[in-house]
């Protein structure tokens, strides 16, 4: 009896289901989908025979990048070594994924089911999935699911290797979008300003250059010969300027208000402002694609290159095209209605717009396209899978296409693909040599700014550090202590009345600094000199009465 077990990848971990009475259910399919939709039922058809749960979010995601690319994780070889049964020729394990079958078939040797029963059982697994496993309640199951959702979309989008082509296909749609605009107003600018001046259309029928025209002249009636240069300068032809100011001395126009040209060069110079912008998306994109696609930018130009990324959603997606897709590539509702009523199929798509399908003769350019489509291959294939691409391999590739086409016309014969295929490596090898050497250097002058910075920065912390530790030391009797010193504050903020204080407290320290003999000395003449003041006052007081 062949024993059916089912596995199940949840957010919490590997689950391995038991199936009973596989013989059953195989025949009675309808059972099955009722029996899942409650409980009870349920469990009478599936046993849960092994749970693994894993260790952190950072294993859960491992687990299920593994799992989305068809690859077979080591928890996951674990589980099933250790819980299936022995004899792999009795045992089929039903799987969701097929890629992830065909490698554990491959790697482990059991036989693998999907689809059918399995299917509908895994459908009753995942709806009952918190009660088939003891301790995980929904919300918790809810919750590993929400967190490893949220990290496998980070993941997916932070190595998302289409992430380049994202700038190239906006950019081309931005393009065509803004081609369409101009277009619409410009239109719009001919017809509001052909009222005024019908007889400029003729004379310039480029787009941007009659916007400019018309906000350079404004009211046709003030247009002179002084105008002249200017109108050289924008039409770059001094006959076209000449036959303008012709034409508006004769125009059949009605007058104009103030008012209504104001409100015309400001429409005019907004379309002439988006296509500047327009100009500077072009050449944006143009770099853009010589970093990302360089070889197929060289074969089929830019914008035909930026088209079909686009059509294709990214460079890996048309590397995986064959060359009669390629051939194709944007007439497939031309092609599904050939098949439809049976009629002739296209024979190109959007590489039309490259100039070799234009110069091929008609009868040619069936021939000439399925060529092109198929070199567009082969350069799309080494721009997406090569290290350092180069336009060399391009370059090549579109000197075969011109001998091609050299070919359907004179019937000269090309060169053999294996010469110019030769040719093309040994020139790319000397281009990759030469960028890498470009980047090692750049490198190495990287690695001495970084090498320098770090210097400076520990030269600086030393500095520091060292001007920390060596704190000068007080000298002696310059520094006072704090009480000394704010009592001199306060004593040189006092008034006149302090200063005979400090002058006494002066003598009393110089007196007593003074030997005694000294002193008695000084003691015996103070006497004799306090006479002599008494005596001058009395002579002083004797002279004012007098006077």
């Amino acid at each position: 009896m062949v024993l059916l077990h089912v596995l199940f990848e949840h957010a919490a971990g590997y689950a391995l289901f038991a199936v009973r009475e596989v013989e059953e259910i195989g025949a009675l399919l309808p059972q099955v989908e009722e029996s899942a939709q409650t409980l009870g039922t349920f469990l009478n058809v599936v046993k849960l025979a092994a749970f693994a749960p894993f260790r952190s979010a950072q294993s859960a995601l491992e687990n299920m990048n593994a799992v989305s690319e068809g690859l077979l994780h080591e928890d996951l070889r674990l589980l099933l070594e250790t819980s299936m049964p022995a004899k792999k020729k009795k045992a089929l394990l039903g799987v969701a994924d097929a890629k992830l079958g065909a490698a554990i078939l491959e790697e482990l040797g059991y036989q693998c089911q999907t689809g059918g029963v399995v299917a509908e059982l895994l459908r009753g697994i995942r709806l009952h999935f918190h009660a088939l496993v003891k301790g995980l309640t929904a919300q918790s199951a809810s919750k590993a699911q929400l967190g490893l959702g949220h990290s496998y979309s980070r993941a997916r989008v932070k190595f998302n290797v289409n992430r380049v082509d994202n700038m190239i296909i906006q950019s081309i749609s931005l393009l065509d979008q803004l081609d369409k605009d101009i277009n619409t107003f410009s239109m719009r600018v001919r017809e509001w300003y052909g009222y005024h001046f019908p007889e400029l259309i003729r004379i310039v029928p480029e787009n941007s250059m009659y916007c400019r025209v018309a906000k350079f002249i404004g009211n046709r009636r003030e247009l002179s010969e002084e105008s002249l240069e200017g109108l050289e300068e924008i039409v770059m032809d001094g006959a076209k300027a000449q036959a303008i100011l012709d034409a508006s001395r004769s125009s059949m126009g009605m007058d104009i208000s103030p008012l209504d040209l104001i409100n015309i060069e400001s429409f005019s110079s907004r379309v002439i402002s988006l296509s500047e912008y327009r100009r500077g998306l072009q050449e944006y994109l143009r770099s853009k694609m010589s970093q990302v696609a360089p070889s197929l930018s060289a074969l089929i130009g830019e914008v035909v290159g930026a088209r079909l990324i686009s059509h294709a959603g990214s460079l890996t997606n048309l590397a995986k095209y064959p060359a009669s897709t390629v051939q194709i590539l944007g007439a497939e509702k031309a092609l599904f209605r050939a098949l439809k009523t049976r009629g002739n199929t296209p024979k190109y798509g959007l590489i039309f717009h490259s100039t070799f399908i234009g110069r091929a003769a008609a009868k040619n350019k069936g021939r000439i396209s399925r060529y092109l489509a198929n070199k567009c291959t082969l350069a799309s294939r080494i721009d997406c899978f090569s290290e350092v691409p180069t336009s060399v391999f391009g370059d090549k590739l579109r000197e075969q296409v011109e001998e091609r086409l050299a070919f359907y016309e004179t019937g000269e014969p090309p060169r053999k693909n294996l010469d110019v295929m030769k040719e093309a490596v040994a020139e790319a090898g000397e281009v990759v040599a030469e960028v890498k050497r470009k980047q090692e250097k750049k490198e190495k002058k990287r690695k001495k700014r970084e090498k320098r910075r770090l210097e400076a920065l520990a030269a600086a912390a030393a500095q520091e550090e060292q001007e920390e530790n060596s704190v000068p030391e007080p000298e002696e009797g310059a520094a006072e202590p704090r009480k000394k010193r704010k009592k001199k504050q306060q004593q040189e903020e006092e008034g006149i009345e302090s200063e005979p204080e400090q002058n006494g407290l002066q003598e009393e320290e110089e007196a007593e600094a003074v030997p005694k003999k000294k002193r008695k000395a000084t003691a015996e003449a103070e006497p004799e000199e306090e006479e002599k003041r008494k005596r001058k006052k009395k002579k002083k007081v004797a002279r004012d009465e007098e006077d």
